[in-house]
């Protein structure tokens, strides 16, 4: 069977919009001046390097299950989704100073090799740091060019704007919270569970489906379908990303193992291993959580002791009780039923994924 990411050859139409669009921009900014090249390139370099597609593919199949019809504008206007993941990703390495994505350099790592090599004045890592936060600026502002240029009709991009927006704002303070959970150690089930919610769950899932709705003027039952079926996948997505992001093979995640625990996150793992270690677990837990030079038999030893809290098999529990209550929601609404089909099966390569 095709792979859900696949249908309706949407992973290459994707990618062919985005090479477009990009090669547009590397134009546009050789155009100012040669030095920008570097720019160009690495932004090209990261958007169409890897990805799994997931957000263009869950609002092109939003837009599909409301009835609307396949275009290429249709195919642009979703594929701007992945300069918003490559905004977030960029600046998620720096915050997190992670030194790979996807098993290369991250980008703030690149500029500071550049600058390295360069001989060029003044701190490597510091302007590494600049150009990080410049380039995934950059990525954000052209997700808005690449949906407003995408050739969808003046009154569908319309209703579909306040969803772009306020997604963005979510995916924005989301990462805030979780950098603030992590400054203030915060351990409870509460603050990890919302701050999985608009970080990742919401824009992964819950907000692509809407973009594709009001992209398509769906009716507001097949939008409220559409959000109680994608944040509690997107829950469950975040929360298998968490699990990789502990228990992952460096091989196939891109990941050093264990760099979640090395970077202090404050996960629904995490807490849920906090309540159910005993003093001396908790105390060791904390001690290692955030430690950049934790050692290989480091992680070793932190993974054991979520296992010992039975804190593993909780979150796989509740990826299990999501993914019921999501699909339920979806298949209680009247949408197109190869939409539907898709829909499920991007539901289980989301929640089963080992990257």
């Amino acid at each position: 069977m095709t792979s859900p990411l696949e249908a309706a050859d949407l992973r290459a139409r994707v990618d062919k919009a985005l090479a477009a669009f990009l090669a547009e921009q590397r134009s546009r900014l050789t155009g100012i001046d040669p030095a920008l090249v570097a720019v160009a390139e690495t932004l090209e370099d990261f958007v169409l390097g890897g990805g799994k597609r997931l957000r263009p593919a869950f609002a092109y199949w939003g837009f599909r299950g409301a009835h609307g019809p396949d275009s290429d504008q249709l195919v642009a206007a979703v594929s701007a989704l992945e300069l918003v993941q490559a905004s977030a990703l960029i600046h998620d390495d720096l915050m997190d100073r992670s030194d790979t994505r996807r098993g290369e350099p991250s980008v703030h790592r690149r500029f500071e090799a550049r600058h390295t090599a360069a001989g060029w004045r003044g701190g490597a890592a510091a302007f590494g740091d600049s150009a990080a936060v410049l380039l995934g600026d950059l990525a954000l502002v052209w997700s808005d060019e690449l949906l407003h240029t995408s050739g969808v009709a003046p009154d569908d991009l319309a209703r579909a704007r306040p969803v772009f927006d306020e997604m963005r704002t979510e995916v924005t303070v989301g990462q805030y919270l979780d950098v603030l959970t992590q400054a203030t150690a915060d351990t409870s089930l509460d603050r990890a569970g919302k701050v999985a919610r608009f970080k990742s769950a919401k824009y992964t899932v819950e907000r692509p489906l809407l973009l594709g709705a009001a992209l398509a003027g769906a009716p507001a039952e097949v939008s409220a379908a559409y959000s109680a079926f994608g944040l509690p996948l997107g829950e469950a997505f975040q929360l298998r990303d968490d699990v990789l992001g502990v228990f992952g093979d460096p091989d196939r995640t891109g990941k050093p193992a264990g760099d979640d625990l090395r970077e202090g996150k404050r996960t629904y793992l995490v807490a849920a291993a906090f309540a159910g270690l005993d003093d001396s677990g908790r105390t060791e837990l904390d001690a290692g959580l955030g430690d950049q030079g934790l050692s290989l038999d480091g992680v070793t030893r932190l993974r054991g002791l979520i296992r010992e809290s039975g804190a593993l098999a909780a979150t796989e529990r509740r990826i299990g009780e999501l993914m019921t209550a999501s699909l339920a929601a979806l298949d209680a609404v009247a949408i197109d039923e190869e939409a539907r089909d898709v829909l499920h099966r991007l539901a289980d390569a989301a929640t089963r994924r080992t990257v």
